[in-house]
């Protein structure tokens, strides 16, 4: 009888290519590790916190919370096309992706991370260092980075 290494797996995700993947590797481990997978996806809206009210500012932010309900819900697509058995709890959260992530560990008593290398685009790596860097200088867990 082996020991379950991982018993919650925190699977970020935002739709690029590497969450794509990292996908794949949290689910085939989540399945091995009889283990439940939190997945979450970051609403970045900081963009809109010094700018007045206004619909435009509510309309994007409500496109922002849609497309990141997308993302998790093709995590549990992925593991019905998949065929597995893995318990997937989907979680919404606003503000700076690194720091909700640095915060779900703790909250959501995590054991691994799976996190893709690189988000959406080049340019949010340049503007505000690697998330996935952040998360492996900080966490209190293991990490798995998926390029």
């Amino acid at each position: 009888m082996s020991e379950q290494l991982y018993k919650r797996i925190l699977l970020p995700t935002d739709g690029s290519k590497y969450s794509d993947k990292s996908e794949k590797h949290a689910l085939a481990l989540a399945a091995a590790n009889n283990a439940e997978i939190i997945a979450l996806s970051v609403v970045e809206n900081s963009f809109s916190l010094n700018l007045p009210d206004s619909d435009t500012i509510s309309e994007v932010n409500q496109l922002l919370k849609s497309e990141t309900e997308k993302n998790l819900n093709k995590v549990e697509r992925l593991r019905d096309e998949e065929g597995l058995d893995v318990k997937i709890t989907k979680k919404v959260a606003e503000g700076s992706p690194a720091r909700v992530i640095l915060e779900t560990i703790e909250e959501e008593n995590i054991d691994l991370v799976v996190i893709g290398s690189s988000g959406k685009t080049g340019f949010d790596k340049f503007l505000m260092g690697s998330v996935a860097e952040k998360v492996v200088k900080s966490a209190k867990c293991s990490v798995l980075v998926i390029h």
